[in-house]
């Protein structure tokens, strides 16, 4: 028997921050994907890092699996450390994977509860856009389906741990600093997604990310902003604890976009263009054995 589980990745996060002291986060989750494979085998063997492989230890334990011979194995397209949900997406995938294996099978809200015991969790496996804590999953809220927006993703360079961020001792007083801010850009993302205005969408992205300028400083973003507003972006989102951005579009022509890709690399030196991308709806999706169609987990 063979499972297939994959994961959106994302363009870091439309808004980040706290209110009222509540951490959360409202999920940008991205076409492009992490695909854990779990199949039988004779020996168990499982071609992961030591975070997927403590997911599949703790989705063990949870589901009361014993015979552990499967083989696990994951193929990714999503960098690690840039802010994109590269371990939530293993994580998430290899849970749901080891349960379908198993015949068994989790809901969002138990995955979430395996991936936080592990580390801080994007909430790209939740379906549609979500507003989610990424700290201690105490709450998550649908905010419905996005708008067709694609978006330009660039990297400034370098890694940022998600674990280490967030132990940071004054987070906690930055993110309070900033929540007038984030109420604003909270407000703005989930009337755009209620109504399918790509603008407001991308102007709450903007806000928020401006207001993380505090936390994770990004020299290129003022840049960013303004040269994307002459090619007509949405906006620009911003990776609140990683390394990349992302020009937020309504479509355009191929045209508009390379324009643009160009003049903020000429703009910005040392960003670098990473790919073009899709807002996506979240979610898990699944193939069994030799099926070719993906098929929602949900």
């Amino acid at each position: 028997m063979k499972v297939k589980v994959k994961a959106p990745g994302s363009c870091g996060e439309l808004v980040q921050g706290t209110i009222d002291g509540q951490s959360f986060l409202i999920t940008c989750p991205i076409d492009v994907y992490s695909e854990v494979e779990v199949y039988s085998a004779g020996q168990g063997e499982i071609s992961a890092g030591a975070k997927l492989r403590a997911a599949v230890k703790k989705t063990e334990e949870y589901l009361g699996i014993f015979d552990n011979q499967y083989g696990i194995k994951v193929k990714s397209d999503l960098p690690i450390g840039k802010g994109m949900a590269s371990s939530s997406a293993d994580i998430s995938a290899a849970c749901q994977a080891v349960a379908l294996h198993a015949g068994k099978s989790l809901s969002t809200d138990e995955i979430a509860k395996i991936a936080l015991a592990i580390e801080p969790t994007d909430g790209v496996f939740y379906s549609g856009i979500v507003l989610f804590d990424h700290l201690g999953g105490k709450i998550c809220h649908s905010l419905g389906r996005p708008p067709l927006i694609n978006i330009l993703i660039f990297d400034v360079g370098g890694e940022v741990d998600t674990l280490t961020f967030n132990k940071q001792p004054n987070l906690h007083k930055l993110n309070y600093n900033k929540e007038k801010m984030v109420r604003q850009a909270v407000e703005l993302v989930s009337g755009g997604l209620a109504s399918g205005d790509a603008r407001l969408i991308g102007r709450g992205a903007t806000l928020s990310a401006l207001a993380n300028q505090t936390i994770l400083y990004k020299p290129c973003l003022d840049k960013v902003i303004k040269v994307a507003e002459h090619y007509g972006a949405v906006g620009v989102a911003n990776a609140h604890s990683g390394t990349v951005l992302g020009v937020l579009f309504s479509p355009q022509s191929e045209m508009v976009y390379s324009q643009c890709i160009a003049a903020i690399c000429e703009a910005c030196h040392g960003l670098r263009f990473v790919r073009g991308a899709m807002l996506v709806e979240g979610g898990l999706w699944k193939q069994e054995d030799n099926q070719s169609e993906w098929r929602s987990c949900s």
